[in-house]
Protein backbone atom coordinates (compact mmCIF):
# COMPACT_ATOMS: atom_id res chain seq x y z
CA UNK A 1 0.00 0.00 0.00
CA UNK A 2 3.10 2.45 0.98
CA UNK A 3 4.30 1.90 -2.58
CA UNK A 4 1.17 2.19 -4.37
CA UNK A 5 0.92 -1.74 -5.13
CA UNK A 6 -2.11 -3.12 -4.02
CA UNK A 7 -2.20 -6.79 -3.30
CA UNK A 8 -5.19 -8.85 -2.56
CA UNK A 9 -5.06 -11.55 1.12
CA UNK A 10 -5.92 -14.06 -1.56
CA UNK A 11 -2.74 -13.17 -3.56
CA UNK A 12 -0.40 -13.52 -0.28
CA UNK A 13 -2.17 -16.67 0.49
CA UNK A 14 -1.14 -18.54 -2.74
CA UNK A 15 2.27 -17.76 -2.32
CA UNK A 16 2.50 -18.65 1.50
CA UNK A 17 1.05 -21.84 -0.36
CA UNK A 18 3.75 -21.97 -3.29
CA UNK A 19 6.56 -21.30 -1.76
CA UNK A 20 6.07 -21.33 2.17
CA UNK A 21 7.16 -25.26 2.63
CA UNK A 22 10.73 -24.08 1.08
CA UNK A 23 11.27 -21.20 2.83
CA UNK A 24 10.49 -22.74 5.92
CA UNK A 25 12.37 -25.65 5.57
CA UNK A 26 15.67 -23.24 4.46
CA UNK A 27 15.13 -21.10 7.65
CA UNK A 28 15.21 -24.67 9.99
CA UNK A 29 17.87 -25.78 8.65
CA UNK A 30 20.90 -25.27 10.20
CA UNK A 31 24.52 -25.32 9.09
CA UNK A 32 26.81 -28.27 9.89
CA UNK A 33 29.66 -28.04 12.22
CA UNK A 34 32.18 -29.88 13.37
CA UNK A 35 31.20 -30.30 16.98
CA UNK A 36 27.79 -32.20 15.60
CA UNK A 37 27.16 -36.02 16.91
CA UNK A 38 25.75 -38.14 14.42
CA UNK A 39 23.66 -41.64 14.71
CA UNK A 40 23.48 -44.24 12.29
CA UNK A 41 21.60 -47.18 12.00
CA UNK A 42 19.85 -49.75 9.80
CA UNK A 43 16.61 -51.17 9.49
CA UNK A 44 15.19 -54.11 7.52
CA UNK A 45 12.40 -53.47 5.30
CA UNK A 46 10.66 -55.51 2.72
CA UNK A 47 10.47 -54.72 -0.82
CA UNK A 48 8.67 -56.55 -3.57
CA UNK A 49 8.94 -59.90 -1.02
CA UNK A 50 12.68 -59.17 -0.79
CA UNK A 51 14.87 -58.20 2.04
CA UNK A 52 16.47 -55.06 2.04
CA UNK A 53 18.35 -52.43 4.25
CA UNK A 54 17.68 -49.10 4.98
CA UNK A 55 20.21 -47.15 6.36
CA UNK A 56 20.26 -43.63 8.30
CA UNK A 57 22.20 -41.00 9.31
CA UNK A 58 20.24 -38.88 11.66
CA UNK A 59 21.76 -35.59 14.02
CA UNK A 60 21.70 -34.62 17.14
CA UNK A 61 18.37 -32.78 16.69
CA UNK A 62 16.66 -35.49 15.25
CA UNK A 63 16.68 -34.53 11.20
CA UNK A 64 17.74 -37.22 8.81
CA UNK A 65 20.92 -36.39 7.34
CA UNK A 66 20.64 -39.20 4.73
CA UNK A 67 18.83 -42.53 3.87
CA UNK A 68 19.41 -45.19 0.97
CA UNK A 69 18.40 -48.75 0.54
CA UNK A 70 20.24 -51.49 0.13
CA UNK A 71 20.16 -55.13 -0.67
CA UNK A 72 22.94 -55.87 1.49
CA UNK A 73 24.27 -55.36 5.18
CA UNK A 74 28.35 -54.92 4.82
CA UNK A 75 31.43 -52.92 5.07
CA UNK A 76 30.73 -51.52 1.22
CA UNK A 77 27.11 -50.35 2.19
CA UNK A 78 28.29 -48.59 5.14
CA UNK A 79 30.90 -46.96 3.52
CA UNK A 80 28.74 -45.53 0.67
CA UNK A 81 26.02 -44.48 3.46
CA UNK A 82 29.36 -42.07 5.10
CA UNK A 83 30.68 -40.84 1.78
CA UNK A 84 27.27 -39.67 0.62
CA UNK A 85 27.00 -37.70 3.98
CA UNK A 86 30.55 -36.52 4.17
CA UNK A 87 29.61 -34.65 0.41
CA UNK A 88 26.26 -33.67 1.93
CA UNK A 89 27.77 -31.71 5.22
CA UNK A 90 31.03 -31.01 3.72
CA UNK A 91 33.11 -31.74 6.98
CA UNK A 92 32.59 -35.00 9.30
CA UNK A 93 30.97 -34.84 12.54
CA UNK A 94 32.72 -35.02 16.17
CA UNK A 95 31.52 -38.08 17.43
CA UNK A 96 29.18 -41.25 15.33
CA UNK A 97 26.67 -43.06 17.52
CA UNK A 98 25.97 -46.24 16.04
CA UNK A 99 24.71 -50.19 17.15
CA UNK A 100 28.36 -51.50 17.26
CA UNK A 101 28.06 -53.55 14.25
CA UNK A 102 32.07 -54.00 12.79
CA UNK A 103 30.82 -52.59 9.13
CA UNK A 104 30.77 -49.08 10.69
CA UNK A 105 33.95 -49.35 12.40
CA UNK A 106 35.66 -50.29 8.98
CA UNK A 107 33.98 -48.04 6.94
CA UNK A 108 35.03 -45.15 9.60
CA UNK A 109 38.62 -46.06 9.73
CA UNK A 110 38.26 -45.50 5.98
CA UNK A 111 35.98 -42.43 5.11
CA UNK A 112 36.22 -39.99 8.51
CA UNK A 113 39.63 -41.68 11.06
CA UNK A 114 39.23 -38.19 12.88
CA UNK A 115 35.70 -39.20 14.37
CA UNK A 116 35.28 -41.11 17.66
CA UNK A 117 32.80 -43.76 17.97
Amino acid sequence: MERGIVVSYETIRRWGRKIGAAYAKQLRRKKPSRKDICHLDEVVISIGGRKHWLWRAVDQDGYVLDEIIQTRRDTRAARRLLVRLLRKQGLAPKRIITDNQRSYDAAKRDVMPGATA
